[in-house]
Formats: C-alpha cells, sequence, structure tokens
C-alpha cells in the first residue's frame, strides 16, 4: 500500500503537537503504519515532576537486522502566531512549498521514513526477512526524560535489539544533501554565582564586591580557547549567556553576582573533566562562590561506516552529490540511541526550523523519500 509523503505530513502537521502535548500525531503515524503490517505499541511513560509523554515504536517482521527510522513529532511553540502568514497548522502548500510548525523539524522526515519503507515492502513482498521500525518520541524538544530513552529501556527489557538508526533530523544547512551527522558536540549549562558582603558603595573596604572577582573568574574561562578540535569535532566552544547582579541601586554594592554559560564541547573532553575544569578555575579566582551545572549530552561519534556509508551512497545516487559528514550543531536523540547502536542523522534543510513561516520544498519531500529507500535497499541487500 503506498503512502504519499505530502499527504502524510500534512496530516502530521494539522495535529498541533506542541510538547508535551502529541495532538494525534501518532494515531496519525500508526494509522499508515498498521496496514503495511508494522505491529505497533503504545508507550506513555511518567516521571514524577515532567509532563507525560506517549511515544511510538512500530516493527515489520521479527527476524533478521533490525533497522531504526527514529524521530520525534513534538514541536516548539508557534511564538507570535501574527507574525506567520499561513495558519502555522493549517500544512498549507504555497509557491511549491509546504508551510507548517513541524515541516522542516521533523514531522515531514516522518512522513518520508513511512513512504520509503511502504515503497520497499511493496517491492520486496514476500522476500523480506529482515525488520524495519520506527522509534517516534514526543518528547525530543521538551525535557527527554519520559521519550527515547525510556522506549530504549523498554526495548532493552524485552531483548529486541536495533542494529542501526537513521535519525531525520533537518541535517542540511541550505539545500538536501549537505551534511550527514555521524555525531554531535556535548552541551553543558552552568550558573555560576559568586559570593560578596553587601555595602555602601563609598565605603568599598567595608565590603565584599563579587563582581571584580566574577569578571576575573569569567576572564580566565574565556581567555584561551579550549582547545584545538579533533579529527571529526571543530574546537569545543563557551558562550556567555547571561551577567547578572539583580541590583537596581548605584549606591550599593551586591552580595552576590551570577553568571550563566554553555559549553558545547567535542570528544576531547566529558563533562566530568569540564567539570573539574570549572571547579579549580572558579576556585583560583572567585574567591566564595557555587557552581551548578546541567549536562544534556556528552559529546559521541559514530565513526564513519556502514550507515553512514549508505547514506551518503543513497544521497549521491539521488541528488548526484554526496553529502559532507559533520557533528555539527546541537543536541539530538541520537545521542541516548548512540549507546545502543550505530546511529547517523540525515533530514530535510534546516533553515526555517523554529522560525516563523517553517517549511519545506516539496521536492525535497520527494527527494528523501527516495533516498530513505535507497538507505533500506543497501542495507537489505537482495541475495
Amino acid at each position: 500500500m503506498p503512502i504519499d509523503p505530502l499527504e502524510l505530513a500534512r496530516a502530521l502537521i494539522r495535529c498541533p503537537s506542541v510538547t508535551p502535548a502529541d495532538a494525534g500525531a501518532l494515531d496519525v503515524l500508526q494509522t499508515a503504519l498498521e496496514p503495511l503490517g508494522f505491529t505497533c505499541h503504545r508507550l506513555p511513560f511518567s516521571t514524577p515532576g515532567t509532563p507525560d509523554i506517549d511515544n511510538l515504536y512500530a516493527r515489520f517482521g521479527s527476524g533478521g537486522e533490525n533497522f531504526c527510522f527514529a524521530g520525534h513529532t513534538d514541536v516548539v511553540p508557534v511564538g507570535d502566531a501574527k507574525a506567520w502568514t499561513v495558519d502555522p497548522f493549517a500544512a498549507e502548500i504555497r509557491d511549491d512549498q509546504l508551510f507548517g510548525r513541524g515541516a522542516a523539524d521533523m514531522k515531514s522526515a516522518i512522513a518520508c521514513f513511512a513512504a520509503a519503507a511502504a515503497e520497499f515492502l511493496e517491492n520486496r513482498g514476500e522476500t523480506f526477512s529482515g525488520s524495519i521500525s520506527f522509534l517516534i518520541t514526543g518528547d525530543e524538544e521538551g525535557p527527554s526524560i519520559n521519550g527515547t530513552t525510556r522506549v530504549l529501556d523498554w526495548l532493552n527489557e524485552r531483548n529486541e535489539p536495533i542494529d542501526a538508526c537513521l535519525v531525520g533530523e533537518p541535517t542540511n544547512p541550505t539545500r538536501l544533501g549537505e551534511m550527514v551527522k555521524i555525531g554531535r558536540r556535548g552541551s553543558l549549562n552552568a550558573t555560576l554565582t559568586v559570593l560578596g558582603v553587601q555595602g555602601h558603595s563609598a565605603y568599598p573596604h567595608l565590603a565584599d564586591n563579587p563582581i571584580p572577582r566574577l569578571l576575573k573568574v569569567l576572564d580566565a574561562l574565556t581567555n584561551a580557547p579550549l582547545d584545538e578540535g579533533s579529527a571529526h569535532f571543530d574546537p569545543s566552544t563557551l558562550a556567555l549567556t547571561s551577567i547578572d547582579v539583580g541590583n537596581p541601586t548605584s549606591n550599593v554594592t551586591p552580595a552576590k553576582a551570577i553568571a550563566r554559560f554553555n559549553i558545547r564541547f567535542n570528544d576531547a573532553h566529558s563533562s566530568a573533566s569540564l567539570k573539574a575544569w570549572l571547579d579549580k578555575t572558579c576556585g583560583t579566582h572567585g574567591g566564595a562562590f557555587e557552581l551548578e551545572t546541567e549536562v544534556s549530552g556528552e559529546a559521541f561519534l559514530t565513526p564513519p561506516g556502514r550507515l553512514s556509508e549508505l547514506i551518503c551512497t543513497a544521497a549521491q545516487d539521488v541528488l548526484g552529490a554526496a553529502p559532507e559528514l559533520s557533528t555539527s550543531g546541537g543536541t539530538s536523540d541520537a545521542r541516548f540511541i548512540r549507546h545502543v547502536c550505530p546511529v547517523a542523522e540525515f533530514g530535510l534543510v534546516g533553515e526555517t526550523i523554529h522560525k516563523v513561516d517553517e517549511h519545506v520544498p516539496l521536492a525535497d519531500l520527494t527527494s528523501l523519500t527516495e533516498i530513505y529507500r535507497h538507505v533500506l535497499d543497501g542495507f537489505f541487500p537482495q541475495s
């Protein structure tokens, strides 16, 4: 049974599944997959203090290698709806472009997953002895607690392995076929509070102004590169995101000064090594301080190999040019999947993701579907 990727993408976009709401998006996908022979499992998970999330794991076949398509149906908020030139959830087509929240990130890629699987299964018929699966979460744009990680735990409890995974994130900067992600940088957020003693600005010797010490710490953290990069990663970066003393008065020096920053780090570091460096630097220059850190993911790499080669060959066959292998960008759920199998990311163009009037070219849906089908053909060669 063929699937039209455009019509399935439009049906998914029409579900206003802003994290953590599902709004029927997984029902739409399940309805498309079950007639193909997929066994679908709806997997709602809960954790105290976080929203309940519904997820979908669907599998065709029960033997052979298991090739998994992974992604998310949740989307970010639309922002100022009046700034959009279209209804964000109407899935409008204009000038050969599909508009809507999630068009690029990443409901259209999920539709292409399904269309490619349908075409592959129609062509291979009864001769196919492997397995194709879908791991689709509603918690990628949110805290990522009740989504992919919980589904992977569920699969582990069932002794159901995944042998390779393609995540459909919008990896291409400006045109389809530019880039395959084979890893991601790690991300560490830090809040540094330098403590002092509040006092009158006319008598600074009677107080302890924390601002100069905070500035010394920040200078020490930013005055030299963290590293020079590695074989597959750009240099790590530290970006200051906020400096605040919360002081509305001009004749009072504050009792504390706070800075926030984000470190995107490559495989030369771990979050533990960075925390140790931060503690040492802050202790050297900051006097009394408090440091809070939050890690959303460690740096990881799937070395170039079978999976990335399949994707690059498929893109070359369909588009005439091989993509670059990259580890750039932010984090994705590939950071969880990499613990269980080789994982790579390839999807649509990301220029408009999270923006007003998010959109993708209609032609790219056709091409991406064909690329995904070529990947399946290569992963499951006919004997």
